[in-house]
């Protein structure tokens, strides 16, 4: 997986995340329509959407830990089977938690998001982008430098042989570090922001049509169906990341 693809791949996956109801935009709306104020639903998506990034930051960091301890080949059969066995539970028990009550603060929005998140496995769902992203670049590494020390021996020049392995050390260099979005907080930390950029527009493009225009009563089906794709998603992201 090359870098343009894996940040389109978080991107739309935050995206994904944002349009499901269940995490996220139809508490902002409900808020909104308690307090009958346009300015309640957008004053709860930020901490909506800082609870949804902590939850998808720890999965990121964790991954990073584990890229660095264990070879990269051990982890695929262990996360795709949780993934596998993660979206089967959430086939046959698509079902809610609920919140106790509606008055709510900063940190309990917070607190609510991140809990939704994880119970909805979001982050469970970057694990295989990440993998795939680290595999990808590595390739690319290993075939980079065959590929110049082939064209060394084929007759080139010694100053133009010592340019050639300097620029294509310099771009190795750079693919590694591309590669280990895990071992780098900076950059674990950037993979999270992107993540969570698709999140919230989404979530707040969805938030406000609902409000102005929409309504409530099409949730009745629309919830049910996308924790349907979403568990789906999970069972062949799982299974997908096994085959990998």
């Amino acid at each position: 997986m090359t870098d343009l693809q894996a940040w389109a791949a978080l991107l739309a996956l935050g995206a994904f995340h944002g349009i499901n109801p269940g995490m996220g935009w139809l508490f902002a709306v409900a808020l909104g329509l308690q307090e009958r104020r346009r300015r309640a639903v957008f004053r709860a998506l930020l901490p909506i959407a800082l609870g949804h990034a902590l939850s998808i930051g720890v999965v990121v960091l964790v991954v990073g830990l584990a890229q660095e301890a264990i070879p990269l080949e051990w982890l695929r059969w262990p996360i795709g089977a949780g993934l596998v066995s993660f979206g089967g539970y959430k086939l046959f028990r698509m079902k809610h938690p609920k919140w106790v009550g509606m008055k709510v603060s900063f940190r309990d929005l917070v607190t609510w998001s991140f809990l939704m998140a994880s119970a909805h496995g979001a982050g469970l769902m970057l694990v295989p982008v990440l993998l795939g992203w680290s595999a990808g670049e590595g390739g690319h590494e290993m075939s980079g430098h065959a590929g110049h020390d082939m064209s060394g021996h084929a007759g080139h020049d010694m100053s133009g042989h010592a340019g050639h392995d300097m620029s294509g050390g310099e771009h190795a260099e750079h693919a590694s570090v591309i590669a280990a979005v895990g071992k780098g907080p900076w950059l674990a930390l950037l993979a999270t922001g992107v993540h969570t950029l698709g999140y919230l527009v989404v979530m707040l493009v969805c938030a406000v049509v609902v409000y102005e225009w929409v309504g409530l009563a099409i949730l009745r089906k629309a919830w049910l169906n996308l924790d349907g794709v979403w568990a789906g998603a999970l069972v062949l992201t799982g299974i997908a990341t096994m085959l990998l």
